[in-house]
């Protein structure tokens, strides 16, 4: 016999963005996320940056290079290059252009609900992991370079 969870279970479809059914303004949410993902902006390879990091999911395949130039403590410039799925790829779009003209101070404040704001959906824990790739490799990169690395 089937109870009702894994008849949900069975209707959920892995490959939707998004956790459950969304409301009026989460569903312009999730088309502005499928736009950032068939046109992603700042999607180009940057050589003169002051910092490169790369991060990759391995239980999903997501991998994002970013790319930050930094201008008396604030960023000039990002970018990125990489593949995955359409919220790692949107919330590193949505990150490039969030964190342009920012001070240091304010982009190492940045938190996991500031990106989930930015995707304006609720996500699973799996799909979570996605959208935070880009922070992950933002702040990594960010600290490594204040240390003195690249």
């Amino acid at each position: 016999m089937i109870n009702k969870y894994q008849k949900q279970k069975a209707a959920f479809d892995q490959n939707q963005i998004g956790d459950g059914p969304l409301t009026e303004e989460q569903e312009i949410y999730r088309e502005n996320i499928i736009d950032h993902y068939k046109n992603p902006h700042n999607k180009r390879k940057m050589d003169h940056c002051t910092f490169s990091r790369r991060e990759f999911n391995p239980l999903c395949g997501d991998d994002v290079i970013m790319y930050v130039t930094i201008r008396n403590n604030f960023i000039g410039d990002a970018a990125f290059t990489g593949t995955g799925c359409a919220i790692s790829q949107a919330s590193v779009s949505l990150l490039t252009d969030q964190i342009k003209n920012k001070s240091l101070e304010e982009v190492k404040k940045m938190t996991r609900d500031d990106v989930v704001g930015m995707l304006g959906i609720p996500l699973s824990t799996v799909r979570l992991r996605c959208a935070l790739l880009s922070l992950k490799a933002l702040l990594k990169g960010i600290e490594l370079w204040e240390r003195g690395g690249k």
